[in-house]
């Protein structure tokens, strides 16, 4: 059943180094239409320049913002969004990376299907470089970003891509009705009840780039929590960038982790928020 409520949302933002995306993703939320939540950003140890970022739009918006930032000791990326779960205000958590710039009715959308015992997995439009570097304040405000048009004149191409930023809200949920691709968690745009997430111990600090999101989302179901699709309904787009973390060796590991938790139906991790907390006493 949905649920209207004004639910306060924890809004987690992952972020490292890459701090003009992340002036867009925030530009993003000032523009939200649901006003009932916090920015948390988690930050894998970026340079000053991201938090130049984050202190200019505490002092000048009305944003509530969170700076959870550790050093820089290599790919940490799950030991920072395990801290950024426990710091969370909100019984609600929505979870985005920060090169995806939200539509202006994501909040809303993600707190119109709000659901106990799911969580929400919502979709993305990805662009190529030099349209993710055209993307403008302006752009974002007045929302042509998300013009299936205005981005088909600049050189967006893909059905799929182009889909789901047409959608209607009817469209929207019957396309993710008979839609063929699983309802699966995605640190991009997933949201889930923080309960939820610290039954199962949150994200598995041994895994690296690969599909830490998807193992966490694993755990979930196995637990009991499914995930359900938004995904032609609360949308972002995704800024382009490169990804030097990226080697086949953690992706071999966690793809060995993920069969594992899969076929052993694990539920509790005793590599994520609890060891977190044991190393702090």
């Amino acid at each position: 059943m949905e649920n209207q409520n004004n639910i306060p949302v924890s809004v987690i933002i992952a972020t490292y180094n890459m701090p003009e995306w992340l002036e867009k993703v925030l530009w993003g939320y000032e523009n939200q239409t649901y006003q009932n939540f916090e920015v948390v950003i988690a930050d894998d140890g970026s340079e000053d320049a991201t938090k130049q970022v984050i202190d200019k739009f505490m002092a000048n918006t009305k944003l509530s913002i969170q700076h959870v930032w550790h050093e820089d000791e290599g790919y940490r990326r799950q030991t920072i969004l395990n801290v950024a779960i426990t710091k969370a205000r909100y019984d609600y958590i929505l979870f985005t990376d920060g090169d995806c710039v939200p539509k202006a009715d994501f909040l809303q959308t993600h707190v119109a299907h709000v659901t106990n015992g799911r969580f929400l997995s919502g979709g993305y439009c990805k662009l190529p470089m030099e349209l993710s570097q055209q993307i403008s304040q302006e752009d974002i405000i007045s929302q042509r970003c998300f013009d299936p048009a205005w981005l088909k004149e600049r050189g967006l191409t893909g059905a799929s891509q182009l889909r789901k930023l047409s959608a209607t809200k009817t469209t929207g949920k019957i396309l993710d009705t008979i839609t063929p691709a699983g309802a699966t968690f995605n640190n991009c745009n997933t949201s889930v009840w923080k309960k939820d997430l610290l039954h199962v111990n949150g994200y598995d600090e041994r895994m690296q780039y690969g599909g830490p999101d998807r193992e966490l989302g694993q755990r979930l179901e196995n637990y009991g929590v499914k995930g359900k699709q938004i995904r032609h309904r609360a949308i972002c787009i995704h800024l382009d960038h490169s990804r030097g973390y990226k080697n086949k060796e953690s992706v071999d590991k966690n793809l060995r982790i993920r069969k594992e938790s899969k076929r052993k139906k694990v539920i509790k991790t005793p590599y994520g928020i609890d060891k977190l907390e044991l190393g702090n006493k």
